[in-house]
């Protein structure tokens, strides 16, 4: 990849996000109309020094009633009081109900990604889906927090003042409000520029994230390649797009508030013109203009705060549309309610007429049918590409059959909750992934409740003990992000310990082999056959060495089954096995006899090619 994507902009879908806030703000109704209470009480005590403007200047100073400056005093600084302590409550009442409903946001955007299909991250970025979770969930501290609760306020606080400012002059007001209209129609076409920007924002963002957390994670890939100046150069030019949105961004809100000065400044020159010439003709005190131009500034002031805090709303209803996208996905456990139960299987698995298409019109298997009983073994063989490991993901339940069915103990599989069939699966991948932590937990990680007796003894079967216990916190070792800091035979034994002690039905290995050396491959197949016995087990195995007990092994090319039968059986045909088998035979001997050259079991005597004849490989 060599820059990131520019996907057309999409318009925010303002029903998918108001249907999200609504709920959000319905669920926190009663903290929010606690804040709205607190916030018009805040409002309104802030109201009272400019309401008594009037009665210090006309009264108290104009004509020297001294006596009643001690009660406006206190009146004042009753109303200060009030408005600190108001806003102190207010600022805790909903900024505690921002942080949880961001919480429960993450919470439940996680619950739902966690239980998508696998197809889903095989089409999404990590990273824009990290973004979904942590970013695009801040925003709506606008809405839950203090932010809904000031546009509120704002608004309430300028219609009182206006209410006020055509009771002190009709005409002044109305002239007020002509500037104010032009002020709003501005707003208006700023709001409608912003908005896809805040929206493509947050993609640009989780793109960006994405790509780095691709490169990170495979930093030993990238580093053998000499391929960092590639990927600065990617990183470089998806956080320029970044500045840009941001620049944009910024400048429009910048130019609103500029010309938000410039209509103040526009209603300054009004009112000292109108009010000046209503003073000349004793239509107005000193008192009522100055109290006019507390209340005007009370109706002004909040205008251009709900247009930045509609600003923030904006761009909280954009990242709630991105959240919607992913909480309409469907997920892969949503028909688990009216599914079957699954208490305890047999392991008995038949395929009747499978097909499989990852996309329209390209069968990646086609018409695939066996039987594989309880407690037996079916191996699975041919070339790359074939379609062994996409068999494999339908008995996992990964993907499901375009056409056909798959049965388990002859109930159709897409009709079993699929949270309680897998608790019955251990799987051992050609990929073994491990989490950074200790090597303990990523033996348990199947049953969180196992003893560290029943991890050392699974650890035993599969040959792992040996080698950790070398380690100077033995089980306790950490491993590294990906298990980096095992062997890629130690990390595919601890896979292995950790299918061991499962104790599934099904068992499903990948290559489980594939990364250890003669010795230790002899040791973990004495493992293995053990752990088969009265399991169900699918091998996927090049080295056709160790699949020779097999109940039955199926030969697949093109997605489809050429030979099936038992190891004696297959030789005995000089199919399609006997030719693999005869390769690989030969390549095993040629590697024993010149241990220096480098052949592939495809073609026994083929060394390595040199890069401008490698082709690329598909995935099985």
């Amino acid at each position: 990849m060599s820059r990131l994507p520019h996907p057309p902009k999409k318009k925010i879908r303002w029903s998918a996000a108001w249907s999200e806030a609504s709920d959000l703000i319905w669920t926190r109704r009663g903290r929010l109309l606690l804040g709205l209470v607190l916030m018009l009480v805040s409002r309104l005590a802030g109201m009272v020094l400019p309401y008594l403007s009037k009665t210090l200047v006309d009264d108290v100073l104009t004509q020297g009633d001294v006596d009643r400056l001690p009660t406006l005093a206190w009146i004042v600084g009753a109303a200060t009081v009030v408005q600190a302590i108001s806003s102190f409550a207010l600022s805790q009442v909903l900024g505690v109900a921002a942080q949880k409903a961001i919480t429960d946001m993450r919470r439940r955007v996680e619950v739902h990604v966690m239980r998508l299909p696998v197809s889903y991250f095989d089409k999404n970025q990590t990273g824009q889906l990290i973004s979904r979770v942590m970013n695009d969930a801040e925003g709506i501290r606008n809405l839950v927090g203090t932010g809904l609760a000031q546009l509120v306020g704002s608004m309430v606080t300028a219609v009182i003042a206006l209410a006020y400012l055509f009771w002190a002059n009709w005409y002044l007001t109305c002239v007020t409000l002509s500037v104010l209209a032009t002020f709003g129609g501005a707003l208006a076409f700023a709001f409608k520029r912003l908005r896809p920007l805040f929206r493509e924002r947050g993609k640009i963002q989780a793109e960006v994230t994405g790509r780095l957390n691709e490169a990170l994670g495979g930093i030993r890939v990238v580093k053998t390649y000499t391929a960092e100046r590639r990927e600065d150069l990617v990183f470089t030019k998806g956080v320029h797009r970044f500045f840009r949105n941001v620049a944009q961004s910024m400048t429009g809100v910048s130019a609103t508030t500029a010309f938000s000065s410039l209509v103040i400044g526009a209603m300054g020159v009004v009112i000292i013109t109108v009010g000046g010439n209503a003073i000349a003709a004793e239509t107005m005190t000193l008192g009522d203009l100055i109290a006019y131009i507390f209340f005007t500034g009370l109706m002004a002031a909040p205008v251009v705060q709900i247009a930045s805090i509609g600003t923030q709303i904006t761009e909280a209803f954009a990242g709630l549309d991105r959240i919607r996208e992913i909480l309409d996905t469907a997920r892969e456990d949503a028909s688990d309610a009216t599914n079957a139960a699954v208490d305890d299987i047999r392991g008995d698995v038949k395929f009747e007429g499978v097909w499989f298409e990852y996309n329209p019109d390209t069968p990646v298997l086609r018409d695939i049918s066996f039987h594989a009983p309880a407690g037996s073994t079916t191996a699975l063989v041919g070339s790359s590409g074939s379609g062994k490991s996409t068999l494999l993901s339908l008995v996992m339940a990964f993907n499901h059959p375009t056409r056909g069915r798959v049965l388990v103990d002859d109930r159709e599989l897409e009709g079993l909750r699929l949270g309680e069939y897998r608790s019955h699966l251990g799987v051992v991948l050609q990929d073994n992934f491990l989490f950074d932590g200790p090597v303990s937990d990523n033996i348990s990680y199947g049953r969180p409740d196992a003893t560290d007796e029943d991890i050392v003894r699974a650890s035993k079967v599969a040959h792992a003990d040996d080698f950790i216990c070398e380690f100077e916190q033995q089980y306790k070792t950490i491993v590294g992000e990906r298990g980096v800091r095992l062997s890629g035979g130690q990390r595919q034994r601890v896979a292995i310990a950790r299918a061991i002690l499962a104790d599934p039905r099904i068992l499903l290995l990948d290559e489980a082999t594939s990364s250890l050396d003669s010795e230790s491959e002899a040791l973990i197949q004495d493992g293995l056959k053990a752990l088969r016995q009265g399991r169900t087990t699918f091998v996927i195995a090049h080295r056709l060495s160790t699949i020779q007990s097999a109940d039955q092994i199926l030969v697949l090319e093109g997605g489809e089954i050429v030979e099936r039968g038992t190891h004696a059986d297959l030789l005995a045909r000089q199919g399609r096995y006997r030719q693999l088998y005869d390769k690989q035979y030969r390549f095993e001997q040629d590697r024993f006899i010149n241990p220096g050259e480098d052949f592939t079991p495809e073609s026994p005597k083929s060394p390595v090619l040199p890069p401008a004849a490698r082709g690329r490989h598909g995935a099985e």
